[in-house]
Parts: C-alpha cells; sequence; structure tokens
C-alpha cells in the first residue's frame, strides 16, 4: 500500500471518531478497511482505491482518556469531488471497532489546492514587498519616509492613559491639548512639540493632573464637536486658554501659518465660557476677545479685557512665556465711600462663597451687577485696562498692594478677597474679607 504523493493529492477527509472503550491504531485500520468491503462498489474498494494511489495512507491519532479513546482519521485523496465525498459518508457506517461501540464523523473535506493557492498569495504578497523595499526610490520617497518616520519616532504616551503626545510635554511650561493622534502629528510636523492628545471626548485623568501644573491651552477643530471638547474640559479641569481651527477646518489639515495664527489668537478659558449662551444669562454681560499681539508661537500673549460699555483699554504687549506684568503709573485716586450695609455685605458674601476654588474675579457695577468675570492670574491687567464703570471686585484670592493700587486708581469702592494681605486706608477702596463677612 504506497502513499499518495502530496503533488497528486487534491482533497483531504477529516474525520473525528469517539470509542467506548480501549483499542489500538490497527484495530480502526481494519475496522475501516473490513466493514466498508464490498460496500462502495468495484470501483470504490478502499483497497483497490489505496493499491493504484488514489486514497493515500490512511492516518490515526487516538487518545486514551478514562477508559475511553478519542481522535482524528486523516485520508489523502486525489477523486474528484463526488468520490471522496462517498469515502467520507461511509466511514460514518462504522458502530463498532474491536469489541467496543465507536462513533465515526466526517468534520470536513478539505481542497489542498485552495491551501496552496493561499500559499502562493501569501508569498507573492511577501515577494512583492521585497521587491518594494529593494527598489530605489525618488527623492521625494526619500524625504517622506524620512519625514513620517521622526515624526512617529517622536510620538510618546504620556501617562498612565497613555495619551498620544509630543516629547517635550515634561519640560514646558505650557502644553497644547489637542483631539487625537493625527493632530498631534501635524503639529509636531511644524515644530510644535509639547502637544498631547485626549483621545476621545471624555477628559482623561492625566489632562486633569496636567492642567494643575501647567499652563494649557486647548486647541480644538472648528466645528460643533469643538464646542463641546470646549464646554466639557472646562468644567473638569483648570484650562487657561482656549483656541479653535478655522470654521470647518480640522487641526490635522491645518498649514504652519493657520497654527501660528491659531494660537496667537487663543482667549482665555473664562472668556470661552462666557461665549456659551447660557453662560452669558447667568453671569451678565460678557468681555470682549482679547486683542493679541504677534507672539511667538508656544508664547503665552497679553490678554486685555473690558466690560460692555465701558472705554476701550489701553495698548499693551507681552513678552515671551511670562503673564503680563506691565509696570503700572499710578492716576489721581477718586475718593470712595467705606460705608458697608448688611445688604452689600450679604451679595458679597454669597458672590464669595459661589468662587471659593474657581480662582475667578467678578467685576460689578453701582447696582452690583455682574458685569463679567475673569480669572485671577489676569484681575490686574484687567482693571489696569478698564476706564471706569466698576464699583465692586469679588474675586477667589488674596488682596496685595498692587490690586489695591490699581483698584483706587480706576475708583473702585469694594475689594473683597477670601484674604488681605494689606489694610484698608480712608479715601480709599474697602478692603473685605470673607471672615468679615
Amino acid at each position: 500500500m504506497g502513499k499518495i504523493s502530496p503533488v497528486s493529492s487534491k482533497y483531504i477527509i477529516h474525520a473525528s471518531i469517539a470509542i467506548d472503550g480501549v483499542v489500538d491504531k490497527p484495530d480502526v485500520i481494519g475496522a475501516i478497511f473490513g466493514q466498508t468491503e464490498g460496500l462502495l462498489g468495484a470501483d470504490l474498494e478502499l483497497r483497490e482505491l489505496q493499491r493504484s494511489g488514489r486514497i493515500g495512507r490512511i492516518e490515526v491519532n487516538v487518545e486514551i482518556k478514562n477508559g475511553k479513546s478519542q481522535g482524528m482519521i486523516v485520508i489523502p485523496s486525489s477523486l474528484d469531488k463526488a468520490e471522496t465525498s462517498i469515502v467520507a459518508a461511509a466511514l460514518e457506517i462504522i458502530q463498532r471497532i474491536g469489541p467496543c461501540n465507536a462513533k465515526i464523523r466526517c468534520e470536513k473535506i478539505e481542497d489542498v489546492r485552495i491551501s496552496k493557492r493561499t500559499f502562493v498569495v501569501a508569498r507573492a504578497k511577501e515577494l512583492l514587498r521585497n521587491m518594494i523595499d529593494q527598489t530605489m526610490p525618488d527623492s521625494q520617497e526619500l524625504a517622506d519616509e524620512v519625514a513620517c518616520s521622526v515624526r512617529v519616532m517622536e510620538i510618546q504616551e504620556y501617562g498612565k492613559d497613555r495619551l498620544p503626545a509630543g516629547p517635550a510635554i515634561d519640560e514646558s511650561d505650557e502644553v497644547i491639548v489637542v483631539e487625537g493622534r493625527a493632530d498631534v502629528i501635524n503639529l509636531l510636523k511644524h515644530g510644535i512639540k509639547n502637544a498631547i492628545a485626549l483621545n476621545g471626548t471624555s477628559v482623561p485623568q492625566t489632562i486633569i493632573d496636567l492642567s494643575r501644573k501647567k499652563v494649557i491651552t486647548v486647541m480644538v477643530d472648528g466645528d460643533r464637536g469643538g464646542d463641546l471638547i470646549i464646554k466639557e474640559i472646562t468644567a473638569v479641569a483648570d484650562i487657561d486658554f482656549v483656541t479653535k481651527a478655522p470654521d470647518g477646518k480640522e487641526i490635522e489639515e491645518l498649514a504652519k501659518k493657520e497654527i501660528h495664527k491659531a494660537l496667537r489668537s487663543r482667549i482665555s478659558a473664562e472668556q470661552a465660557k462666557l461665549d456659551i449662551p447660557q453662560n452669558v444669562e447667568r453671569l451678565g454681560t460678557p468681555f470682549r476677545k482679547a486683542q493679541y499681539s504677534n507672539a511667538p508661537n508656544g508664547s503665552k500673549p497679553q490678554q486685555s479685557s473690558s466690560p460692555q460699555g465701558a472705554r476701550p483699554p489701553q495698548q499693551t504687549s507681552s513678552q515671551g512665556m511670562q503673564r503680563p506684568q506691565k509696570p503700572f503709573v499710578p492716576q489721581q485716586a477718586s475718593p470712595a465711600g467705606t460705608g458697608v450695609t448688611p445688604n452689600i455685605k450679604a451679595s458679597f458674601k454669597k458672590m464669595s462663597e459661589d468662587l471659593i476654588g474657581t480662582r475667578g474675579a467678578y467685576i460689578l457695577d453701582q447696582k452690583l451687577n455682574i458685569l463679567g468675570k475673569v480669572p485671577t492670574t489676569e484681575l490686574l491687567t484687567t482693571i489696569k485696562s478698564l476706564g471706569s464703570g466698576v464699583n465692586a471686585v469679588v474675586f477667589d484670592g488674596s488682596v496685595d498692594r498692587d490690586l489695591q493700587e490699581a483698584a483706587d486708581a480706576l475708583g473702585v469702592k469694594y475689594l473683597v478677597g477670601m484674604d488681605s494681605k494689606v489694610k484698608s486706608t480712608p479715601g480709599k477702596a474697602a478692603i473685605l474679607t470673607i471672615s468679615e463677612l
């Protein structure tokens, strides 16, 4: 009985066998030949088919577990589809092997040519890939490949959330938060290495932790999705600035000039909140958008804000990464009343309690209406830029000498903070703390 050549084999029969007892492989093979003898006629006699090489060697793999035998039967065939299927079905009539009951079931008939075809396709792909790799590319392909490799190599996974980020997150004082990995790659392409991606609409804890230590600028796409991200991230993280791509554009498709222009036009997070209608209704009239000088990329621009109806702010300029620290030129102080009624105290107390932990400041008019809200880090600059119409300032912070002088020059009557580093001077703005309220 010769073994069929793998070259001439077209099909392979796979059958499972379960025997209620312990038998050997020769017992199984003997039962296959013995119990199918004369069943299929002279043309499909298994012994004759094997002798002529049309059926290959029958392979039996049997394992014995708990006194029972289980395994697989493999039969190669060079017959056509119909004849191979008949031989496979004939195996299932075997019910006893030796003294034990047995059950054989044909699981599948494998077409060897399909397996060979799959191998040919896989090998062809490998050969084509090798040929492309070994072919000399043109200059543009070389440049693109090198640039892409450098950009991908510079991207790292930052924090416990494994967010895509540039290589300069830890050493930078400012961090730019974008939406996805493609945005980080585009910023890297144009030399901005302090960007990190949200990787979704929810704000990861890594971003929240970074916002407590660094100056954060949120840069989003110019669509409604970008507005939703701004609304969510400003609610849970300590965001300093917000900017958007031009309407209808995404960060990943911006050119270098558009990226730098967007960064120069960023506004404070508080002003971004005021642009949302429900916040405008709650806080009153918002400040107008800040005017920025042409600061270099990555620098923090100086910001000036004024309530509606006030005189235009004085001209200011920014200097690199530092927050605005323009020297104050004393002006003639306006007399301010120091009397504080119980109703005024109650209003100040309620506002102070609302501001605890927000690092924000309310600017109030003569009727104690809120003209606008700004971050405490920008309060001094805002006060210096205002002309008139400010009656009181309530903020989450300490009253210092610079703030007092700026308030006196503007004619502010009340400065309400969490605590004070100076004492009120007669005829100047009355300084109140939350403990006094």
